[in-house]
């Protein structure tokens, strides 16, 4: 399906050149942009805004203001902070909730913020969540583990709210029982630890609905750091949810499942946890299994439970590679193809969507990992790594690196951040800041 007639169909608010949620504008990692940059470097940021902490999540752009989620690793606090976009002076801060981490691996400040032009909600692993007017007023506030029961989840939860049509979705995928890790224990003791998706009102945060999810998986296996994508074939639009083994997809309704494949887990390994998001594009949807296992591209358009004969492909086949998996990254559809960022491999691999044929592999020089997913546009695919060494390649038909450099000043470490696009400039966060890159 067209770019153009995905946009329509989707009704999507964001006005062009806006960056509303992580994946962006079309919830795939793509966007219509034009004029973005081929290289980048400290020297060349317009504007530079410091930050008072580290996070993986994503700035976003929308009504010349840009918005992030981040921790304060002094303070040991959680913050929703506005900047002007075009000269990067910080707006407004909110205080959100108290604490750093849980654990080594990360922070509280996973998931990014979303907005659809009228309201930006923060939401953070600890539950703490609101939503402000663009000039600062909050409209409400929730704990959301508070409200529907803490997290049985083992490490910190990094799922991101989207919004849309005006209901803002939240996706908490997690084990079935109550456990302890770290010293720390986990899920509730006083109800279900049920997997479910949630939706609220966005202006108001009221409930819309809430749908539990099941599934067949066990331990850890349960457990989904991905954010679910809206996602519209032949009329029908859905949400698409992968975790616990298996991905569904769901009225946006009320949160009917309409279909569900799976398992890509048959042995019933515990500790098979997804980081990945889906992904979908000319009529196939992406799951990728994690631990070094094979992509699985699903036929849209179906119903119930569906069997390997409603595969498209598996990255295992002999059409492909095994090298097209990602444990952590989201996939890009961009221009008719599948972009697929290989942490372990260090690699991405350019992929025909209907076939799964592979059509190119780039390694990427550095050594360090990769953990952000690649953003395109402007015919440009843009991604960093943990040291915030940016690659800039080439949406080609053979693999093409257009640049690659540092946006380090400083250390940097587990840089995880995924690259915005909006109005021809790149919104690059690293540990300790924000940079604005445009072509000067």
């Amino acid at each position: 399906m067209k770019k153009t007639i995905l946009l329509s169909i989707l009704a999507i608010s964001a006005h062009a050149g806006e960056w509303p949620n992580w994946r962006g504008p079309s919830f795939d990692g793509s966007s219509e942009e034009k004029g973005l940059p081929e290289k980048v470097s400290v020297a060349d940021a317009k504007w530079k805004a410091a930050l008072p902490g580290p996070a993986a999540s994503t700035p976003i752009v929308s009504g010349g203001k840009v918005f992030v989620t981040t921790t304060d690793d002094e303070a040991k606090k959680l913050f929703g902070l506005c900047f002007d976009r075009t000269t990067g002076k910080e707006l407004w801060r909110k205080e959100l909730g108290s604490g750093y981490s849980a654990d080594e691996r990360s922070n509280f400040a996973n998931p990014s913020p979303v907005t659809n032009g009228k309201v930006v909600i923060f939401h953070f692993a600890t539950g703490d969540t609101a939503a402000f007017d663009f000039e600062g007023k909050q409209l409400w506030q929730r704990n959301m583990q508070k409200d529907y029961g803490t997290y049985a989840i083992q490490w910190t939860p990094a799922s991101s709210p989207l919004i849309f049509k005006g209901v803002v979705i939240f996706q908490v995928l997690q084990r079935d029982g109550a456990f302890e890790f770290g010293g720390n224990k986990k899920g509730r003791s006083d109800g279900p630890n049920d997997s479910y998706i949630l939706a609220l009102d966005a202006a108001s945060g009221v409930e819309k609905w809430k749908r539990v999810r099941p599934s067949d998986a066990i331990s850890e296996s349960l457990e989904s750091f991905s954010t679910p994508m809206p996602w519209t074939h032949n009329g029908r639009t859905e949400l698409l949810v992968t975790g616990g083994d298996c991905i569904t997809g769901h009225s946006l309704e009320d949160g009917k499942e309409f279909w569900r494949f799976g398992s890509w887990n048959p042995e019933k390994i515990g500790h098979w946890r997804l980081v990945t998001g889906p992904i979908a594009g000319d009529g196939v949807i992406l799951a990728c299994a994690p631990k070094r296992a094979p992509v699985y591209a699903v036929k849209a358009g179906l119903n119930g439970q569906l069997k390997e004969k409603d595969l498209a492909w598996t990255s295992s086949s002999e059409v492909n590679s095994e090298h097209v998996s990602s444990d952590v990254s989201t996939p890009l559809f961009y221009k008719g193809r599948f972009y697929v960022l290989n942490s372990d491999r260090k690699s991405l691999a350019c992929v025909e969507p209907r076939s799964g044929k592979l059509l190119w592999e780039h390694r990427v020089d550095g050594g360090a990992k990769i953990e952000a997913s690649p953003t395109a546009g402007d015919g440009k695919i843009y991604f960093q790594d943990f040291r915030a060494n940016v690659t800039i390649m080439a949406a080609a038909d053979e693999p093409k690196v257009i640049f690659s450099g540092s946006m380090a000043e400083g250390e940097q470490k587990d840089v995880r951040s995924s690259i915005a696009l909006s109005d021809g400039e790149l919104f690059i966060r690293t540990n300790g800041a924000l940079y604005c890159v445009g072509k000067k």
